[in-house]
């Protein structure tokens, strides 16, 4: 019995009931709110994304999901069912985790297929199914070694193996690649989106970092103070934030407040610009700004090198703070130095207007 199953196209994705559906979702501990009237669809074979800081509510909401915690008020849906007061092993989910807990005292394949044998699976196909599983996360020449002896990676795979042989509805991941360093979990992330479109499950993945959610998801919910501040694809998310704490936690942004936005902008209401959208020119130019642009004369406050490009801290006549992201042209002598002074200009397309408050 083979585990992979074909991605679903996206049409498809979006005409199914929900895999998940949350209504009213909320939690508290004594006077503590942790999640706060949360209301959520995820799409059968969706990769969904909750993103937010720590204490946000993401991590409660994915436990609500779980069934280790027990929602104060509100109800959870799987696949049309209502499994607000089932016990976890009642519901078709299964959680990885950041510690990935496998036993140590065990080979490979035994971990893999423990969720199995727990089950009263027959050995021969228990071995098989885990052997699968292995398979499918390329790791299937290693069943036979100890954890001790995989590297991190090897085991994060493991810990995805031995989740997917029970072949749930839905897996729940918490922030399972936050113990690997930089360059593996880059490699993780490609991985695990591979694997995603590979098994057609729907993913539930908890994370603090906002270029991890725009690199693996289909859609994101941006969590802060228990609720969902805005929901919507990476590039919504990114491109058209709906308030000042979106812009400013996913990526880096130049935020607007009121009064700036009406000496700019001749509107009096929060605005934001990314820095990849500033366009800079050395010293003051003359040329005055076009009808569909802003022009601004500002020095460099501050030039950082990142590789790929430069980031460089602006401070205009006037006092406002900018940041804007210069691409690499493989010449130093381009680069802005601290005190120069620069012609800043964006189009008035690039700056979104923040509907919601910060």
């Amino acid at each position: 019995m083979s585990l992979s199953t074909s991605a679903p196209a996206q049409a498809a994705v979006v005409d199914r009931a929900p895999a998940i559906s949350i209504r009213g979702l909320r939690k508290t501990y004594g006077d503590v709110v942790a999640v706060d009237h949360v209301d959520l669809d995820i799409a059968d074979g969706e990769f969904f994304s909750m993103l937010g800081p720590s204490g946000s509510g993401k991590t409660t909401v994915l436990r609500l999901i779980a069934g280790f915690e027990q929602a104060t008020a509100g109800s959870v849906t799987l696949g049309g069912v209502d499994v607000t007061r089932a016990a976890p092993f009642e519901r078709d989910v299964h959680t990885v985790f950041q510690d990935y807990a496998l036993f140590p005292h065990m080979s490979v394949l035994d971990n893999v297929g423990y969720g199995l044998r727990v089950r009263g699976m027959k050995k021969a196909e228990r071995r098989e199914r885990a052997q699968q599983a292995l398979d499918t996360v390329r790791l299937g020449h290693l069943g036979a070694r100890r954890p001790a002896q995989l590297s991190g990676g090897q085991r994060q795979r493991v810990a995805l193996a031995r989740a997917i042989v029970l072949q749930p509805r839905v897996l729940l991941l918490d922030e399972p690649l936050g113990a690997l360093d930089l360059k593996l979990r880059e490699q993780m992330q490609v991985e695990l989106k591979q694997l995603q479109r590979e098994l057609g499950i729907t993913f539930v993945f908890v994370t603090h970092d906002q270029e991890e959610a725009l690199t693996l998801s289909d859609r994101i919910a941006v969590f802060d103070a228990g609720s969902i501040q805005q929901l919507g694809t990476p590039r919504e998310i990114y491109e058209n934030p709906t308030s000042a704490y979106v812009a400013g936690f996913v990526g880096t942004t130049n935020l607007f407040d009121a009064a700036t936005s009406q000496r700019l902008l001749g509107v009096a209401a929060e605005h934001a610009v990314r820095p990849e959208r500033l366009r800079l020119s050395p010293g003051t130019d003359t040329e005055p700004a076009r009808p569909d642009e802003v022009r601004l004369d500002a020095v460099v406050v501050e030039t950082i090198y990142l590789g790929t490009g430069n980031r460089v801290h602006l401070r205009t006549s006037d006092g406002v703070e900018l940041v804007a992201l210069e691409q690499s042209t493989g010449s130093l002598d381009t680069r802005e130095h601290r005190g120069d002074d620069v012609t800043v200009r964006f189009a008035r397309a690039d700056v979104v207007p923040l509907t919601s408050g910060s």
